[in-house]
């Protein structure tokens, strides 16, 4: 832990040591209401101040890998993945609109989104790259959670993070929420220094129908992310025996 902070940009570590603090100093009294409200009270103060932060500091605090910037301009290795990208976007677009495609009579656009990552590691893992599924810490091929495919230049030995997303033309100005990064040490699936980027792929909404009509790459070294506290969980949790307050065909189900 402390050499994972001792990594971390100034900004990240004089936050999570003011919430270590917060935590370390709450009374000393039994477990329970006053340890767990400490404890919340910490995670309200976390989603207030980890606003506007850049994602390179979040993925280094988290990892300490950093997020190169993409510079065709300067070095060969980012020239040649952008191109090969842009051919990439191009025949995705192509695939998606087929007639014969997947995407045909699909009613969700998610569905529809593993179908392009599919097809787009088998775009890209030609010449001088190779495209795969980024594999977590235990050394799994994981296809949730972010990044979605790690792609590598093989004369430079580079490394890019990829995350395709589809959304609809319509709501490129939007503010729901669309992007999604879960640090965790086992689950994490960013090992390497890398560029980050997304490959937006724009769609007109019609669902079962849709036509998808362009693509953007952007680079994430400048973007920035806050963070969305939530306390969730699965329906496993919820609908367990012991909570059912009552459910149909059972007047007594306790």
């Amino acid at each position: 832990m402390v050499a994972r902070m001792k990594r971390m940009p100034v900004c990240l570590m004089c936050l999570f040591a003011a919430l270590l603090w917060r935590l370390s100093a709450a009374p000393a009294v039994a477990p329970g209401e006053v340890e767990t409200g400490s404890a919340v009270r910490s995670v309200m103060q976390a989603e207030e101040v980890l606003r506007n932060i850049p994602l390179r500091d979040v993925i280094f605090a988290a990892t300490g890998r950093k997020v190169r910037p993409l510079q065709p301009d300067k070095i060969a290795a980012d020239a040649s993945v952008l191109a090969h990208l842009r051919q990439a976007g191009d025949e995705i677009l192509t695939f998606l609109n087929a007639p014969s495609g997947p995407a045909g009579g699909l009613r969700r656009i998610n569905e529809v989104s593993r179908h392009a990552e599919d097809q787009l590691v088998k775009l890209l893992n030609r010449g001088d790259f190779t495209c795969g599924f980024p594999r977590n810490a235990a050394g799994s091929v994981q296809r949730s959670g972010y990044p979605d495919l790690r792609l590598v230049h093989k004369p430079s030995g580079r490394v890019y993070f990829l995350d395709p997303k589809l959304y609809e033309a319509a709501s490129a100005t939007g503010s729901l929420r669309t992007f999604y990064y879960e640090p965790g040490e086992l689950t994490g699936k960013i090992h390497d220094d890398a560029c980050h980027l997304v490959l937006g792929i724009s769609h007109d909404g019609v669902d079962g129908a849709w036509k998808f009509a362009g693509w953007k790459l952007v680079d994430l070294h400048e973007f920035r992310v806050r963070l969305k506290a939530e306390f969730h969980a699965s329906n496993r949790d919820l609908y367990r025996k012991e909570f059912l307050a009552a459910e149909s065909g059972d007047e007594n189900p306790k």
